[in-house]
């Protein structure tokens, strides 16, 4: 007696790239809907950064000293690519959170178990907080406009130098989902990862030239200051953006900033997206 048998071949995707792609943007997709049915999530995302502009602008404005004057107009200038990146790297803790509900929920089992590109669970995660990002990045300019920041107002400037000052802006903050990510899949509850996305981000974020000019730190700490990534960023904007404050440094990343502002964000991406990857593909088992 014999018998027939039929055997079905699993094969790879034609195009694995394409196929990443593709889940990656679904999974995009899925947290921008929900963002639009949260617009609360939004909401109190713009709420916080609009808040730091009023409080720095007009409590610290006159007592700052920016080069050789206490000018709160010059101190205007100089904190708004502060603010700007202090509010993408932010972003930070929404991330971490938002995959740390998913874990709880088992949604990224569930998502484990589909004939899904590796890392298309994350990424599509962080390309949707990255929306948000610009979001409310725009939202926050248009408020910086009203209280009086300028672009050009030290050095002259162009509408691409500008655009381009935003670009490294996202980029930071996208880098720094990526640390978000890691910290929501390593993490038990939502709550942990909220507390665990944002209390990192205050020493990198005020051991920083963001809100005071670094050169009159003590050296040690002036030292870290201009070689933290988010200095880079900084630097690198106000270059761009044609404000006052620009930071006159020895150290490599003060003196090439744009460069800087790239080499890190780009590090950061490639060191935490592995990492994540690697753990999402374990804590899902």
């Amino acid at each position: 007696m014999s018998a027939a048998t039929d055997t079905t071949r699993v094969t790879a995707p034609a195009n694995p790239i394409g196929q990443s792609v593709r889940d990656s943007l679904v999974i995009a997709r899925r947290n921008l809907i929900r963002m639009t049915r949260i617009p609360e999530m939004v909401l109190f995302g713009v709420i916080q950064p609009v808040m730091f502009v009023v409080l720095f602008t007009y409590v610290f404005g006159g007592s700052m000293k920016i080069g050789n004057t206490t000018d709160p107009d010059v101190y205007k200038d100089f904190l708004m690519a502060g603010i700007f990146a202090q509010t993408v790297t932010f972003a930070t803790a929404g991330s971490a959170a938002g995959i740390a509900d998913d874990m709880q929920k088992g949604l990224v089992d569930r998502f484990r178990s589909l004939p899904m590109a590796r890392g298309a669970v994350l990424t599509g995660r962080t390309v949707a907080d990255l929306v948000q990002t610009a979001i409310t990045l725009l939202v926050l300019a248009i408020v910086a406009l009203i209280v009086g920041w300028r672009t050009g107002s030290a050095d002259p400037t162009s509408v691409g130098e500008i655009l381009a000052g935003f670009a490294l802006l996202l980029l930071l903050g996208y880098a720094f989902t990526w640390i978000g990510a890691l910290i929501g899949l390593s993490v038990r509850t939502p709550e942990a990862a909220t507390s665990g996305g944002i209390i990192w981000l205050f020493p990198v974020t005020f051991i920083s030239n963001a809100f005071v000019d670094s050169s009159q730190m003590t050296p040690w700490l002036r030292h870290i200051a201009e070689w933290n990534p988010f200095s880079a960023t900084v630097q690198a904007c106000r270059e761009l953006f044609g404000n006052p404050g620009v930071v006159q440094s020895d150290a490599w990343p003060m003196q090439h900033p744009v460069w800087a502002s790239l080499i890190w964000s780009v590090l950061i991406i490639a060191v935490f997206r592995t990492l994540a990857v690697r753990k999402y593909r374990s804590a899902a088992i």
